[in-house]
């Protein structure tokens, strides 16, 4: 099939499998007149590709692990089962904590701690694997066990917290990376990541990095407000600079 109807039978966008076929993740035959035409083994390379996504796998990653003669598409179709059949469950606890929240709040009532962050576990990171590779074991082993350590409703205020924090910051980026105020509160967030972890000024600097780099990073941040990935990196190796100056 062609690509319109490639992307409207996988959901995707033309564009989005235009940038596959760039990329070389997802390389259709290309007829002489230049139409991309999808075979079905292009369609089941492009379901995987989805699986895949949906669990937060980076593009390049994804590329490596389906370009590895060792890839067998059965195994990785038993762990996406089970990766997401966990994601569900988890957002289904989720769901329910906030149907339980609602009715409280309408109706009256209390709830306990336990009840009030059922389904919430910052304990399991889907990027830790990641992250241990780009910033090192250790930083990341004592933040994650520091947080473990920690009650539900600790971490959520840890949350919370980061979450002012970066407000805050947004709030800084009509003046500058390189304000004053800017600088002040990135230097909180590096003291901030310090009491959670173990991240040197060239840590922080490549922490910076990859909220641009990354589109899971950038998706996140950018609900502070559009640029407020490239603001906090460019802040962040600004100050990590100065430390290392």
């Amino acid at each position: 099939m062609y690509i319109k109807e490639a992307a409207e039978q996988a959901g995707v966008s033309i564009r989005t499998l235009h940038h596959y076929d760039q990329i070389g993740l997802l390389s259709p035959r290309t007829e002489e007149q230049g139409y991309r035409v999808y075979s079905d083994e292009d369609l089941i390379q492009l379901q995987q590709i989805l699986f895949f996504r949906e669990l937060g796998f980076k593009l390049s990653r994804i590329k490596e692990m389906l370009n590895d003669p060792q890839f067998d598409r059965d195994a990785a179709l038993q762990l996406q089962r089970q990766a997401l059949i966990e994601k569900k469950e988890r957002l289904d606890r989720i769901i329910q904590t906030i149907e339980k929240t609602i009715k409280t709040e309408r109706e009256g009532g209390t709830m306990t701690n336990e009840e009030r962050f059922a389904g919430f576990d910052f304990s399991s990171n889907p990027f830790e694997s990641e992250a241990i590779e780009r910033w090192g074991k250790e930083a990341v082993t004592k933040m994650k066990k520091n947080t473990e350590d920690l009650p539900v409703n600790k971490r959520f205020e840890l949350e919370k917290n980061l979450n002012e924090l970066f407000s805050k910051l947004a709030r800084c980026m009509s003046k500058g990376p390189a304000s004053d105020e800017a600088q002040t509160s990135v230097a909180e967030w590096y003291r901030y990541l310090n009491v959670i972890g173990d991240y040197s000024p060239r840590a922080f600097k490549g922490l910076g990095a990859i909220y641009v780099e990354d589109e899971r990073f950038l998706r996140n941040m950018e609900q502070y407000g559009q640029g407020f990935a490239q603001f906090m990196c460019e802040a962040m190796e600004i100050y990590a600079d100065g430390l290392l100056n």
